[in-house]
């Protein structure tokens, strides 16, 4: 799961970044609108985590943006105690939920981690496709009621292909979701094609069907034949 950072105080910026990547998220973060918004209108992010108040411009711009390109990336504002109708019109712009600072670093992973199963598996914890099923909180998969051991970047593939079932996703878009930044675009994606493979032989293994289809020249789709 990715997520993305928009806080221009160093040291709030860095711990969120910190703690939310022992959690397993996948990272990123900014501290000016201007790198804000040109990531928010480039990527697609599980969850921005947003501060209203930003050097070159306000939060609620990049809100705006969002929404008239009818993008649903989650979205937690962050804001002092002073700008309740800032938050009231975030809320109102498509933002999710709002903490005020200060806040506990604990409680900021517990909401975004209600906003991701909100938006993608609708509130439950499970995360299930024909005989596979995801337990979410636990972070393990299981083949018919089995555990199979995936390594983190397995797992993650995995989610970010039942999400997006039935949709062809290119190797850019899967190689962007798993490493964000860290990636190199210069180079081939042998990379990718190991996951993939590694993560197919563990489902058969298992006794699941084939379900990762190569679409030649495009990408990856995961879907039931």
């Amino acid at each position: 799961m990715k997520i993305l950072i928009v806080e221009d105080e160093p040291v709030l910026n860095k711990s969120m970044v910190d703690y939310l990547t022992s959690q397993q998220y996948l990272c990123e973060s900014v501290s000016n609108y201007r790198d804000a918004l040109e990531k928010a209108e480039l990527y697609h992010y599980d969850c921005i985590v947003l501060d209203i108040m930003l050097p070159g411009g306000s939060g609620l711009q990049i809100l705006q943006t969002l929404k008239n390109a009818n993008k649903t990336d989650g979205v937690i504002i962050i804001s002092a105690k002073n700008e309740l109708d800032d938050k009231i019109q975030g809320l109102s712009l498509g933002a999710d939920d709002y903490l005020t600072k200060p806040f506990h670093l604990s409680e900021l992973n517990v909401r975004i981690a209600a906003i991701i199963r909100r938006k993608n598996i609708q509130g439950s914890n499970l995360l299930a496709f024909e005989e596979i099923t995801v337990d979410m909180p636990a972070k393990t998969v299981s083949v018919h009621k089995e555990r199979v051991p995936l390594t983190r970047k397995e797992y993650e593939l995995l989610v970010y292909l039942i999400i997006n079932k039935n949709r062809v996703l290119s190797k850019n878009m899967i190689a962007e979701h798993l490493w964000g930044d860290d990636m190199d675009m210069a180079d081939n994606y042998d990379f990718i094609y190991a996951h993939i493979k590694n993560l197919r032989k563990k489902l058969l293994n298992a006794g699941a069907a084939d379900y990762l289809q190569s679409v030649y020249g495009m990408g990856y789709k995961f879907s039931a034949r």
